[in-house]
C-alpha cells in the first residue's frame, strides 16, 4: 500500500498554531526568557555579591546567608558615594562618552545622508566600506593607533618632514587620543541607524519643499532632520552606552588623567580582588544608565498614547 501523503492542512497546521493567541504568546515569550536567563539572572548574582563583604579566599567575598541569617549590607554603595575616585571616574566616563557620541553624530550624519542619497547601485559598496573595519580585530585596530600617534610615529614624522613642527607632539596618552580611538571604533554604530532612518524617508517631501521655495538647508532642518531623529537617538545610544564602560581604548591610548570607570572596575576585580565593591560599582553604572532610558521610554509611550 502506497504511503499516505500529508495534506495541505497538515502542512499549514503548525503555522496556524503559531498565528493563534497561544502561539503569539509563545513567540513573544522567547525574548523575555532569553533576557531572564542571560541578563536578569547574572544581574541578580552581581547584585547579591555587591551586598557582601570582601575576604581572602575562594570566592573572595563573604556569603550572604550564614546560619539562616541574611548578612546583606549597603556599605559598598555608601563607600562609592563618599570616595572621589569613583565619582570622578564616573563623571569622566560620562563626559568622554557624551563628547565622543556627539563627534560621531557630526561625522556620521553627513556620511549616512550621502549614502542614503547615493544611487542605488552604490549604496551596498558604501555600506560595506563603513563596516569593513569590523573585519579586523578591535584590539589590533586600537594598537594601530599607537603606531600612528606615538612620538616617533607616522603622524609626527610626517608633520616634521613637511616642516609644520620642530619637535614631536604629545598625541598618545592624552584625552585627544581617547576621543579619537572611541570615535574611530564606534563611528559605524552611528552611521548604520542613521542610514536606516534616512533611507526610508520620502524624497517627494523635499521636492515639494523645493517647489514651495524652501532652500536646501531649510528643507533639511524642517524635514530631513526631524524625520531622522529616531536614527539620531538610536545611534547616540549605541555609541554612548558602550563608550561609558570602555576599557581597552583608555588603557592603551590614555593616561591616568583619562581614567574611566571601566579601568577602575577592572582594577577592583583583578588587582584589588574586591569583588563586592566592583559589583556595587557595576550595578551603580547600570542603574545610572538604564534608569534615565527607561524614564524616557515611559514618557515617549505616554506622549504617543496621549496623541492617539
Amino acid at each position: 500500500m502506497a504511503p499516505r501523503r500529508r495534506g495541505g492542512a497538515d502542512i499549514v497546521r503548525p503555522f496556524r498554531i503559531l498565528a493563534g493567541p497561544s502561539g503569539r504568546r509563545l513567540v513573544t515569550a522567547i525574548p523575555f526568557i532569553w533576557l531572564a536567563v542571560f541578563f536578569l539572572a547574572p544581574f541578580a548574582i552581581v547584585f547579591g555579591i555587591s551586598l557582601s563583604q570582601s575576604r581572602f579566599g575562594i570566592p573572595p567575598y563573604e556569603p550572604l546567608i550564614r546560619g539562616g541569617e541574611i548578612l546583606a549590607r549597603l556599605d559598598n554603595y555608601s563607600f562609592l558615594l563618599s570616595d572621589a575616585l569613583y565619582i570622578n571616574a564616573l563623571l569622566n566616563s560620562l563626559q568622554i562618552a557624551a563628547t565622543s557620541a556627539i563627534i560621531c553624530l557630526l561625522i556620521g550624519y553627513p556620511i549616512a545622508l550621502g549614502i542614503a542619497r547615493a544611487p542605488q547601485q552604490w549604496r551596498a559598496p558604501l555600506l560595506l566600506a563603513v563596516i569593513l573595519p569590523f573585519w579586523t580585530s578591535f584590539l589590533i585596530r586600537v594598537y594601530a593607533w599607537i603606531g600612528l600617534l606615538k612620538n616617533d610615529g607616522l603622524i609626527n614624522n610626517l608633520l616634521e618632514i613637511v616642516g609644520l613642527i620642530d619637535a614631536p607632539l604629545q598625541l598618545l596618552q592624552t584625552s585627544f587620543a581617547v576621543h579619537l580611538g572611541i570615535v574611530y571604533s564606534y563611528l559605524p554604530f552611528m552611521v548604520l541607524p542613521l542610514y536606516a532612518a534616512l533611507e526610508r524617508q520620502d524624497t517627494s517631501l523635499l521636492e515639494a519643499a523645493s517647489d514651495l521655495g524652501a532652500r536646501p538647508w531649510r528643507a533639511f532642518v524642517t524635514i530631513t532632520l526631524p524625520l531622522s531623529m529616531p536614527g539620531v537617538i538610536a545611534g547616540f545610544l549605541l555609541v554612548f552606552i558602550p563608550a561609558v564602560g570602555e576599557f581597552v581604548i583608555p588603557e592603551l591610548l590614555g593616561d591616568s588623567a583619562t581614567a574611566m570607570i571601566g579601568k577602575v572596575l577592572w582594577t577592583e576585580f583583578f588587582n584589588n580582588r574586591d569583588w563586592p565593591l566592583a559589583s556595587a560599582l557595576a550595578v551603580s553604572i547600570l542603574v545610572l544608565i538604564v534608569a534615565p532610558l527607561a524614564w524616557l521610554e515611559h514618557m515617549r509611550h505616554r506622549r504617543a498614547n496621549a496623541l492617539s
